[in-house]
């Protein structure tokens, strides 16, 4: 959970853009109107987790040069971590999403597809996804222009209809 802090400082955080952990979206009840489970499943798969652990040693040796000694007051998460397993500890306590999560009703033609190459879901009439979740795979950017693009060209197959 991010907490806001007061006063200056810098900071800089690790992510693994690709992740092999994979989540997981479902119903909670069949009430339409309650809220979905769901479980991010964060570091699930162990590739993850040492991508994760090394990419935070690796930022920890780049906030600690020289050139930003004089920016540097104190770490506010870890300062008295050093072991790998301290830091695993550390980071799957705090393991969160970079707000970009895409891929829950993947588009496509093989049967792990929720949509096809239309939208449309499959096995149900007049439904279409129009949203990031069609995505099959994180896209290596922001996901805003990509999604914006998926509703474009929703818009013309549907006013083409």
């Amino acid at each position: 959970m991010r907490k806001i802090q007061l006063g200056y400082g810098f900071s800089c955080r690790v992510c693994q853009l690709r992740p092999y952990s994979r989540g997981e979206v479902g119903l909670t009840s069949s009430d339409p109107l309650a809220p979905p489970r769901i479980d991010p499943r964060f570091l699930s798969d162990q590739r993850d987790a040492e991508i994760i652990l090394k990419g935070v040693k690796m930022m920890r040796r780049i906030l600690e040069a020289p050139a930003l000694t004089k920016y540097r007051h104190k770490e506010l998460f870890s300062t008295d971590v050093s072991t790998d397993e301290g830091l695993m500890n550390n980071i799957r306590n705090r393991a969160d999403t970079i707000y970009h999560p895409v891929g829950t009703c993947k588009m496509g033609v093989d049967d792990m597809a929720v949509v096809d190459p239309q939208l449309r879901v499959r096995g149900l009439q007049a439904l279409r996804v129009v949203d990031a979740s069609i995505m099959p795979a994180l896209i290596g950017g922001n996901t805003n222009a990509a999604t914006i693009m998926i509703a474009e060209k929703a818009a013309d197959m549907i006013g083409a209809r």
